[in-house]
């Protein structure tokens, strides 16, 4: 059997359409795809289930809570697990599991997904099985809310989702495996010359597991309808539009504007608009001239900044001026828009 390599990137999530259980619809995410920074998993084909991490650990310092080392384990762990779950889903007898390259964890940038979407197309593929992503990731755990990390994983681009009648998804979901992936609403490929300014300061994990549970059942219990209203508005009336042009400044104002909203919805629970130091960069980034508009991706503490090629190193400039105003250490990564999905790379067996 062949030696696969899965490679997907990041994904950006600026929020949702509605969190109001007044309306037929729940949820609704809205994101983007990034070619950077990326995830990479290697399977073969074996009787049993093991996982080695040779990341480098720095790639994924920003972020990440724990050493270096203590990650690695807990990486090594959640893919032993998704790996599991994709051989008994399909019936297969098990693979030898490498992660190559891994996003930051728990900064906002969808590394749960895209690690576990991964994994399991590459171990399907390794042991000559075909991979369903969108079908299997709510065996995964995957998919629950948002669509967004499994549309991107699939095709890239920009997506927004259909989100899930709010009869069937109320302040809890479904448990793992019973609900199904959000379709998708509207897909456009974004220019080549776009670019996201990508800012992770030194913060605090965003929140996840249980705690992203808790916090979202309290958001939707009070969800304000009129801000659902708004977005509707907005996503349908500007940002679309904006996307199938092709329309720099006026998306990046409306992406920018989305996800403040969305900010309002959470501002109990966050901290604020903007979970801190989020506040802080977005404010500083959006008084830029190199930048077209700036927001929090998901709980953060990522940040992204939308410039273009020619704009590109002073939007970096603007970035790095920015952690200094929030007094705060991190990294700022230059990412391209990705429009298409993750790759799969077969070597064959020797």
């Amino acid at each position: 059997m062949p030696r696969v390599t899965v490679t997907t990137g990041a994904r950006l999530h600026a929020g949702f359409r509605n969190l109001s259980l007044s309306l037929g619809r729940l949820y609704g995410g809205v994101g983007l795809a990034l070619a950077e920074p990326r995830a990479a998993v290697t399977a073969e084909t074996d009787s049993t289930v093991t996982v080695t991490d040779a990341a480098d650990a720095t790639g994924a310092r920003s972020g990440d809570s724990g050493d270096a080392a203590s990650t690695a384990d807990e990486i090594a762990g959640e893919v032993a697990e998704y790996a599991r779950r994709t051989c008994d889903l399909l019936g297969l007898p098990g693979a030898r599991v490498e992660v190559a390259e891994r996003l930051p964890r728990h900064v906002g940038l969808g590394s749960g997904t895209q690690l576990a979407l991964a994994t399991y197309t590459a171990v399907a593929r390794a042991n000559g099985a075909d991979p369903r992503p969108r079908e299997h990731a709510p065996v995964l755990g995957r998919g629950g809310r948002s669509g967004v990390g499994v549309a991107t994983f699939e095709s890239g681009g920009f997506v927004a989702d259909a989100g899930h009648p709010t009869e069937r998804f109320t302040t809890a979901p479904p448990a793992d495996g019973e609900w199904t992936v959000p379709a998708v609403l509207a897909r456009y490929d974004l220019p080549e010359d776009w670019r996201v300014c990508l800012v992770l300061p030194e913060a605090d994990p965003g929140r996840h597991g249980e705690d992203e549970e808790r916090s979202i059942r309290g958001v939707v219990e009070r969800a304000d309808l009129s801000l659902a209203e708004e977005l509707a508005s907005l996503l349908v009336d500007r940002l679309l539009p904006a996307a199938v042009e092709g329309r720099l400044d006026p998306f990046g104002a409306a992406l920018a504007e989305f996800g403040r909203l969305n900010g309002a919805w959470y501002a109990d629970v966050q901290g604020g608009v903007y979970r801190p130091p989020a506040g802080k960069i977005v404010e500083a980034l959006s008084g830029s001239s190199a930048v077209a508009g700036a927001g929090q991706s998901s709980w953060g503490p990522a940040v992204w900044a939308l410039t273009d090629a020619d704009r590109a190193a002073d939007a970096r400039t603007a970035a790095e001026a920015a952690l200094d105003t929030a007094d705060r250490s991190g990294r700022v990564i230059l990412a391209r828009p990705r429009n298409a999905g993750a790759t799969v790379e077969v070597e064959p067996s020797v």
